[in-house]
């Protein structure tokens, strides 16, 4: 949580754990101990901690058996085991992987991983908004077809994808659909049977639980090959010992969502509303990027003209508010955000993007602050920027 006096709107990035959570871990680092494979009570003990925290974050996306879910260390490679294992499993069959043009880069370069190892990628494009094209999809599709991957929502500008009709199309193949939920997980209600989800990653970290633990979702009889070989665990699909604190903080973090999604997606749009409404009223030339409904709660994705997001988010900063340019996994590179310009989004215009993602602990007051300070910020960066106008400076 943040100090007194810093506001923290970085939650796309990093999410606290959530004390609720940290007090369900304590006893397994405390107390109970043991090999979850071990026959003795230690292990039963630990092995009953395991189960009951995989029945929760099975509930949470509704699958059918708590079974078809399998602890990873986090999204990266839920994502990678999916990729590779469903793509490697089916190569009999064919070769062909779609994929949206607005993935994570985790995806991406699983992709680009494929892609040298015998395999046609296609990736289809999205509207002004982030939105996958369906009929792009539908094009795409043929008899060789193996998988196609689309995140559930998109990390960046928020848009929610409409996974249910891209899962029908590729269906239509006999393709396994996968999702990136990592965005979405734990803010908008997810069902994998009403969504026709047949593989889909999460993270632990992305809800308020610990970070590396995550989890694959893999629907029976999807044909898989295992990424991680070894003891056996996780029913032959991921081995190496559980962790098992790290799950069943998972599994609370899980349970807590559930419970609580509606009343915090509730409470955090009218916050969101609240930011972009007041930071268009105030700055010109300032512009929401994503679409306009169908988006994240807690997302808020602005770009201004005539000016640089990185030096954007460092005047916030020193005004004590924590806020992004952009996907933190690619914040490394100097270029400007892929999803922006696959949506269109002209080069100069992807550069002054501000990207502010809400969380448990933010409150009115906090966006009060945002929209005291933003307007100067950026007209002090106007003015000293050599392609803004004069009358915009």
């Amino acid at each position: 949580m943040a100090q007194p006096n810093q506001i923290y709107m970085d939650y796309s990035s990093y999410c606290p754990i959530e004390p609720r959570v940290l007090k369900e871990m304590l006893p397994y680092y405390e107390r109970y101990f043991g090999n979850p494979s071990s026959p003795h009570s230690f292990g039963v003990q630990m092995k009953a901690g395991l189960e009951a925290a995989r029945e929760k974050v099975a509930s949470l996306i509704n699958a059918e058996k708590p079974s078809e879910v399998i602890f990873t260390s986090g999204s990266t490679e839920s994502i990678n085991a999916a990729l590779r294992g469903a793509a490697f499993r089916n190569k009999e069959k064919g070769n062909r992987i779609i994929a949206s043009s607005i993935e994570h880069i985790s995806v991406r370069n699983t992709l680009k991983y494929l892609a040298k190892n015998g395999f046609e990628v296609v990736y289809l494009p999205v509207d002004e908004y982030g939105v996958v094209s369906v009929e792009s999809l539908k094009g795409a599709m043929n008899e060789r077809t193996v998988l196609v991957t689309v995140m559930y929502a998109n990390n960046e500008v928020g848009t929610v994808e409409p996974i249910k009709e891209i899962a029908d199309i590729a269906h239509e193949k006999n393709a396994i659909l996968h999702t990136d939920a990592t965005a979405a997980i734990g803010k908008m209600p997810i069902d994998v049977n009403r969504d026709g989800i047949d593989m889909m990653s999460i993270s632990s970290g992305d809800m308020y639980g610990p970070y590396g633990i995550g989890a694959l979702y893999l629907r029976r009889g999807t044909r898989f090959e295992p990424l991680i070989l070894g003891g056996g665990q996780e029913a032959g699909f991921r081995s190496g010992t559980e962790n098992v604190a790290g799950a069943v903080g998972m599994g609370k973090a899980a349970e807590i969502a559930k419970a609580e999604m509606a009343q915090e997606a509730e409470r955090l749009s009218k916050i969101r509303d609240r930011i972009i409404k007041g930071t268009k009223e105030a700055i010109t030339y300032s512009f929401l990027n994503g679409h306009p409904t169908l988006r994240l709660p807690n997302n808020i994705n602005m770009r201004f003209s005539f000016i640089e997001g990185e030096s954007l988010v460092l005047s916030l900063d020193m005004e004590g508010i924590a806020a992004s340019s952009g996907s933190a996994c690619s914040s490394k590179t100097l270029e400007p955000s892929h999803v922006l310009l696959a949506m269109g989004i002209p080069h100069e215009e992807a550069q002054g993007s501000l990207l502010l993602s809400l969380g448990r602990w933010n409150t009115p007051q906090d966006a009060q602050k945002l929209l005291e300070v933003l307007p100067n910020i950026v007209r002090g960066l106007r003015e000293m920027s050599p392609i803004a106008p004069p009358g915009v400076r």
